[in-house]
């Protein structure tokens, strides 16, 4: 079992109870979407306050809407309500949350620590994309190829790597929290670009074998 994975299991049952509390209360009126809106909404906050300076609070916030991540997919799968319209709009509000998050991290970096180091947080923001555009291309052209394969071996393929969505979540926040932001933002970067790169020499050499 993989690290991400780990992390998942813990949070999923604590999560679950309080997805149910959250439709027993509503009545079934809060829907995942609007869970997802929600939790991508709260970013913008959470990016001034990186932006200015107020690491420490960024972080337990980041930490609490964080959370939303899962939130959502328990009460899609508690509703009923699972859907690829879903699945897409998480995708798309987490890349968003991520471009929100780093362009915080640039405006401190070139105010609190030097303007020269802006570029870091570019690098970082577009590898993280990269990976996640990796394995979205990667999945269509496995897709449209002429291969079957086992859920496992998806698996491998799309799941693999070291900076996985959760990971780069989890780096940034110990970064806020030690007020090492810049060794985080950095570590980003550096992984990003691996699991990018490992991600899609793994994906051609299955549709070329």
């Amino acid at each position: 079992m993989q690290f991400v994975d780990v992390i998942r299991q813990s949070v999923r049952k604590p999560i679950s109870r309080l997805a149910k509390s959250l439709d027993s209360l509503s009545k079934g009126k809060i829907s995942p979407d609007s869970i997802t809106i929600a939790g991508f909404l709260a970013h913008i906050p959470i990016a001034l306050l990186i932006a200015y300076g107020y690491l420490f609070a960024g972080a337990l916030l980041l930490i609490v809407f964080g959370l939303f991540d899962t939130l959502d997919g328990e009460l899609a799968r508690l509703q009923k309500r699972a859907s690829p319209a879903g699945m897409l709009l998480d995708a798309s509000t987490d890349r968003l949350k991520e471009v929100l998050l780093y362009g915080g991290a640039a405006y401190y970096l070139s105010t609190h620590v030097t303007s020269e180091l802006t570029f870091v947080a570019v690098i970082a923001c577009g590898a993280s994309l990269c990976v996640s555009y990796v394995k979205a291309k990667g999945e269509s052209a496995v897709a449209t190829s002429d291969k079957k394969p086992s859920h496992t071996t998806l698996n491998k393929l799309f799941a693999d790597g070291l900076a996985t969505f959760e990971i780069r979540m989890l780096i940034l926040i110990i970064g806020l929290l030690t007020n090492q932001l810049l060794a985080s933002i950095i570590i980003i970067a550096i992984l990003s670009i691996y699991t990018a790169v490992f991600r899609l020499i793994k994906i051609s050499r299955y549709l070329n074998s």
